[in-house]
């Protein structure tokens, strides 16, 4: 007898789940527009109390939804962020706990960061190099007398660089990829004495940006990433 596919039995919140997706994405109920209650939605899909309730606790977990005590639910407008605030757990455990997951995290940076801060050179704005200059400012004023403002600033000046490229999406990333590698900041800031270095490759960067020279931006990019790659490490080498 020759192989055949399972029949997965599916549950009665998922058929739920797929009806109110559809209402959503058809713009049967707009963003700002109130649900049902539990009860209508359960004479309208006839099936029960908890298919309905695990169905709206979905929505509410992917940012669809509101729910407030005392309220109908709400239909939101999920953003780029929300969407990376959902794996963000996820992706600090995996980092943490799988070998490897911090190198393939730097490599997707290296690769994301070159290609964002070459869309940036190509639509920078004279705001957008204000807020870069402000970041530099900072790492400049605090590098010798507190490190943890100077990293701050040293993300603040990547950020300024996605917010740049006008695309939320990439704005959300950068956060997210900083975010993450960021657990893994071990005070190098007083370890190597490499302030001076990190603050130097960010005027290269900001220089290529300002004079709208992408490739000259990417490189720049290039050269500071794979320098840097030694400041965040798992915990488990630290020490």
């Amino acid at each position: 007898m020759g192989s055949s596919e399972k029949i997965v039995k599916r549950k009665l919140s998922d058929d739920v789940l797929d009806r109110l997706m559809q209402l959503i994405n058809s713009g049967r109920f707009a963003p700002g527009d109130t649900f049902p209650s539990e009860r209508e939605l359960m004479e309208q899909f006839g099936v029960g109390r908890p298919a309905v309730r695990e169905a709206m606790q979905s929505l509410q977990s992917a940012g669809l939804i509101s729910i407030q005590q005392g309220q109908r639910p709400r239909v939101t407008v999920p953003t780029a962020v929300d969407m990376f605030s959902q794996i963000d757990l996820a992706a600090r455990h995996i980092l943490n706990s799988s070998p490897g997951s911090l190198e393939h995290l730097k490599d997707a940076r290296l690769l994301f960061e070159v290609g964002m801060v070459r869309r940036a050179a190509e639509n920078l704005a004279d705001q957008d190099a204000d807020h870069m200059r402000a970041a530099l400012d900072k790492q400049k004023r605090y590098y010798e007398v507190e490190p943890d403002k100077f990293v701050e600033a040293d993300m603040e000046f990547h950020i300024a660089i996605a917010e740049a490229t006008k695309n939320p999406i990439l704005v959300a990333t950068c956060r997210a990829l900083l975010d993450w590698l960021k657990q893994f900041h071990t005070n190098i800031v007083r370890l190597d004495g490499k302030e001076p270095v990190t603050m130097g490759e960010h005027e290269r960067i900001f220089e290529r940006i300002v004079a709208r020279d992408p490739d000259g931006a990417a490189y720049a990019m290039t050269d500071h990433l794979n320098r840097s790659r030694g400041t965040f490490r798992n915990r488990n080498e630290a020490g």
